[in-house]
This record gives C-alpha cells, sequence and structure tokens, in this order.
C-alpha cells in the first residue's frame, strides 16, 4: 500500500478547513440556497442540448454585464481600463459549460484570478525597473504565468484563465499601464460573472458543487471519542446500558481507521482494479495515478451521494 502523503507532499487544506465554517444553508430560504448551490434532492439529466443553450445565455450575459458595467464606471474610463480582459472568455466556458469541473468552483475562479492578478502585476513591476523591459518583457510575461501557476497550485485555486490574466498583466500595454489596478477590475468582473452564473446555471442544473472545498466541512463532535478510541463517561451513562455501549476491539479499529481516512482526505488507496466511491469515501486502486483535480472530483461525488 503506497502512502497518502508521500514525502515532498503539501496539502493547505489540512490547515485551512479547520479555519473554514460549514456552509449556512440552513440558516437560508431555501430558494435563496438553490441559488447558491444547495440541494435537499438529487437533480435530474437534462440531457446534452440544455447545457450548451444556457451556457450560450450565460456567456452572452456575463460578458455583456462585464463590458457594460466596465464602461460607465467614471475611475475606469479615466485610468484607460480595456472594456474586457481576454481571460474573461476563457473563464465564461469554465463556468458556464464546465460547471462540474473543479476548476470552474468559485474557490478556483475567484482566488486564482486575484492571485494571478497579483502575481502578474508584481513581476510586470519588477521588470519595469530595468531600463530595458521591452527586451526583456517576453520573460517577465513567462515568469508571471509559470510563477502564478505554482502558487495557485500550493493554494488549490487552480483556474486556466488565471494563467492569461498573469501572462496579460505583463505583455499587454493596455494593462501595463494600469498597475496594482488591474487587481479590482478582475476581481469586478470574477464577482459578477459569479452572480450570472449563480442565478443561470442552477435554473435546470446545480452551480457551484461546492463553493470552497469538496471535503466535509463540520467539525466532528469533541465529546463522540477520546484520543484512545473508547466512549467517554458521559457517553456511557447516557446510553444506560453498560454491556451494549461497551465497543469491542473490532468497533475500535474500524473508529480509528475512519478518522484517520477523514484526516488523510479520505482518499483510500487499495489493490483493487476498480474505483469504489461510497459516501464520503473514495477508493481508489494503488497502480492509478490521480491528479488532484481528478481526487477533488471524486470527492464532490462522494458528498452528493
Amino acid at each position: 500500500m503506497r502512502p497518502l502523503h508521500p514525502p515532498w507532499s503539501f496539502d493547505i487544506d489540512q490547515y485551512l478547513n479547520r479555519l473554514i465554517p460549514s456552509p449556512p444553508w440552513r440558516y437560508l430560504p431555501y430558494p435563496v440556497a438553490h441559488f447558491l448551490g444547495h440541494r435537499t434532492h438529487q437533480t435530474h439529466n437534462i440531457g446534452t442540448l440544455a447545457p450548451v443553450f444556457w451556457a450560450f445565455i450565460g456567456i452572452w450575459c456575463s460578458l455583456s454585464i462585464i463590458q457594460v458595467v466596465d464602461l460607465h464606471i467614471p475611475s475606469f474610463e479615466a485610468r484607460g481600463v480595456p472594456i474586457i480582459v481576454g481571460s474573461f472568455g476563457a473563464a465564461a466556458v469554465l463556468e458556464f459549460y464546465s460547471i462540474e469541473s473543479p476548476l470552474a468552483q468559485p474557490r478556483n475562479a475567484i482566488l486564482g484570478q486575484a492571485i494571478s492578478a497579483l502575481t502578474g502585476v508584481a513581476i510586470c513591476k519588477l521588470f519595469l525597473l530595468s531600463d530595458n523591459f521591452e527586451e526583456y518583457r517576453w520573460a517577465g510575461g513567462a515568469l508571471a504565468c509559470a510563477l502564478a501557476t505554482s502558487l495557485m497550485a500550493l493554494t488549490k485555486t487552480v483556474h486556466p484563465p488565471a494563467g492569461a490574466t498573469a501572462l496579460l498583466a505583463v505583455i499587454d500595454d493596455s494593462l501595463v499601464h494600469l498597475g496594482w489596478f488591474l487587481v479590482p477590475v478582475m476581481l469586478l468582473g470574477c464577482a459578477l460573472m459569479l452572480v450570472v452564473a449563480l442565478l443561470i446555471n442552477n435554473i435546470e442544473r446545480t452551480f457551484p458543487i461546492y463553493w470552497w472545498t469538496p471535503m466535509s466541512l463540520k467539525k466532528a463532535k469533541p465529546d463522540a471519542v477520546d484520543v484512545e478510541g473508547k466512549v467517554p463517561p458521559k457517553a456511557e451513562s447516557d446510553q444506560g446500558n453498560d454491556t451494549e455501549s461497551m465497543a469491542t476491539d473490532h468497533d475500535v479499529a474500524e473508529l480509528e481507521l475512519a478518522m484517520t481516512a477523514t484526516q488523510h482526505s479520505r482518499v483510500t488507496i487499495t489493490e483493487e482494479t476498480e474505483i469504489l466511491i461510497r459516501r464520503g469515501h473514495v477508493i481508489v486502486p494503488e497502480h492509478m495515478q490521480l491528479r488532484q483535480e481528478e481526487l477533488d472530483w471524486l470527492r464532490g461525488l462522494a458528498n452528493r451521494l
């Protein structure tokens, strides 16, 4: 059995997920939660033509709204902000057609663009310190895209259109002169596109599949089990029957295994020849090498069962 976390591995969610609260869907009216991607029942299959239709409507509406809004903001006009940044075209394809992809979820679409815009502008400013900026601009664009991709990968916010944002921030003259003002321009466009995506994609489909991670963010109850895997005294007294409340060695072993799986993103590696998906649990053959995006997609399926 190969280790779940081989050497030189890093998962930022091990540190961040404990700080992220669970989605507050139960506190919201269901019509509101519905358009935020929450479902109380499994959605039906709408075929292949309906997604194409809704993608057409969503892409047209979102890009049109972004351009109209940009044209009517005085500060944008004063700084010569372009009518739209080219990377939004690729982002629209993800957010309105490939809506099940981990790359299209809000965490990736918003934070990925923000990280890339900041990285692209920072690299551009660095290269502008040189008197030969035009001569070495190609290197700055390549470095910005490479660095932005690395940062997105480390923060699990990979969003392919954002790579174009980092590149354009260095090689596109209309964006270079914006400097740090490019960041709010991108964030506004991302926010507008996300709002349209929530409205259009939730008419017959479900979007987003998750906001932060496909894994459950529910915190385990502290009095459910102690560090030794035994039922605490309070739980024993509540059950009222010492014989029935005593956990067998087999039960304790299963509980410890489940706790270990939870700590390791609940992906279990086996030597079988099939992928097994249970509610909140994924079993992958040892010989199969999966990318992080593919694992996230499988976890998303497991959590929707």
